[in-house]
């Protein structure tokens, strides 16, 4: 059991006993108790998906946030279990052939790799646009699209608690070196960012820097407290394990370490955000799971919220505001409502924009103003972060209202711009600019740009 860490004017944790952390991935499906009951055929749909996509779920998943009477349509059950519908018809018949006829694991990883390869396993220009370089050279495991805001990929950090299904970076985690992002080079990092006083945020990101030991997350941010670095005014961790995993801030280890290494931070004059990925109220009614939230809390850190909205998990106006309303009382900052990516599993779980749209302003409408600090529906696209405001008719014709809320070139943020309506466009590629123009007003700089690879 740990032990009790305070803060000067800090609550103490409350006790909570240490927990072992068991994972299971695609190659112990058999041995995971509770999904044996389930038919055969869908076991053995499981088998087919998971070796193609990334499986990965733990004990704690399993047993805490899933409810199995519920199952299929379990939200989390979606968000963490391969699903037939997640592979083509025509990707799935032929991986399932393979294991029909008992192929060896060498034709299986080849075939497995040819069908990753038609997912779009890097969206939105992000190994052809958004590399930076120090001294002439390609920085492996960092990116930086945004003037502002930097990516860092530790090594350490590029795998998860469990995986998400619909996850836009699953690329990361099926074992191909080419498609991977990851860096263990703190220098080359903070030399990057020594050079670049115009970045003031550094977002870390995996996978999920949570699987890191803390030791390995002080090299990286501990330096950052020196005055060269004093641009830096954010740092912001991406992390999925106040989901998969709330022990790590509670009981493992060197959960006090973590928690120390935050509240350090902050008293040095930094602003840290965690940055929570939500995707339905599900994940945040265990005690433990509340107990994090709650530590992360008093070291002066603060949480915001954000998740896709996502077919078969959340993509339903009542839940998104029973999750937000919950994230408020517990005092996380909703940030963002995302689109799925155009990447992996996307046919499964796209929502038409329409639709989207329609479910967040549905939630909205039924929550107070605290929670109505979330973004969205946005897309994560090659030019930037692109939000749907709104569907309304302009002369007669029938529009999307969309804005930048992030993008290559500032100057593009918070300009509104129109395209015409579609019942079924899922992403900025699919749509068509309104008023008989032929293309939107961002279009040849970013053109440019990727020719430019920059």
């Amino acid at each position: 059991m740990n032990s009790i860490v305070t803060f000067p004017n800090r609550i103490p944790v409350t006790e909570f006993e240490e927990r072992r952390f068991k994972v299971y991935t695609d190659r112990q499906l058999d041995k995971i108790d509770i999904i044996q009951n389930l038919p055969e055929d869908t076991l053995f749909e499981m088998k087919v998906v998971a070796s193609v996509l990334p499986f990965r779920v733990n004990e704690y998943v399993i047993n805490e946030l899933i409810n199995w009477d519920q199952v299929p349509n379990d939200p989390i059950y979606q968000l963490v279990f391969p699903q037939k519908g997640m592979l083509k018809d025509e990707h799935f018949e032929r991986m399932a052939q393979l294991h029909r006829d008992g192929a060896d694991k060498k034709e299986i990883q080849a075939v497995a790799k040819e069908i990753r390869d038609e997912l779009n396993p890097h969206p939105a220009g992000q190994m052809e646009m958004n590399m930076p370089e120090l001294d002439g050279e390609v920085l492996d495991g960092v990116q930086h699209k945004y003037r502002e805001t930097v990516l860092f990929f530790p090594a350490q950090g590029q795998t998860c608690h469990s995986y998400c299904t619909f996850c836009f970076r699953w690329a990361q985690f099926v074992g191909d070196k080419d498609l991977k992002m990851s860096s263990t080079e703190a220098e080359k990092l903070h030399g990057y960012l020594k050079e670049h006083t115009e970045v003031t945020d550094l977002l870390v990101t995996g996978g999920d820097p949570m699987v890191m030991k803390t030791k390995n997350l002080v090299q990286y941010l501990e330096p950052l407290l020196e005055p060269e670095f004093d641009h830096i005014q954010t740092i912001r961790i991406g992390t999925k394990a106040l989901t998969f995993w709330p022990y790590r801030f509670v009981t493992d280890k060197d959960a006090d370490e973590l928690i120390e290494l935050f509240a350090k931070l902050v008293d040095a004059g930094k602003h840290v955000a965690i940055m929570a990925h939500y995707n339905h109220w599900q994940e945040i009614t265990t005690d433990i799971a509340e107990e994090a939230i709650r530590r992360i809390r008093a070291t002066g850190a603060e949480i915001r919220a954000q998740g896709p909205l996502i077919k078969h998990v959340n993509d339903d106006a009542n839940a998104w505001a029973k999750l937000w309303k919950k994230e408020v009382k517990l005092g996380i900052i909703p940030y963002y409502m995302f689109v799925e990516r155009d990447t992996g599993a996307k046919n499964y779980f796209e929502v038409p924009l329409a639709e989207a749209y329609h479910i967040y302003r549905e939630a909205m409408k039924q929550v107070s103003g605290l929670a109505r600090t979330a973004r969205g529906p946005s897309m994560s696209a090659g030019p930037g972060k692109v939000e749907i405001q709104g569907i309304t008719e302009i002369k007669g014709e029938k529009v999307f209202v969309l804005r930048f809320l992030q993008g290559r070139n500032p100057d593009w943020v918070q300009r509104p711009f129109f395209a015409k309506y579609s019942d079924t466009a899922t992403w900025l590629h699919e749509l068509e600019p309104a008023f008989g123009e032929e293309k939107f007003f961002f279009e040849d700089e970013y053109e440019q740009m990727k020719k430019g690879n920059g």
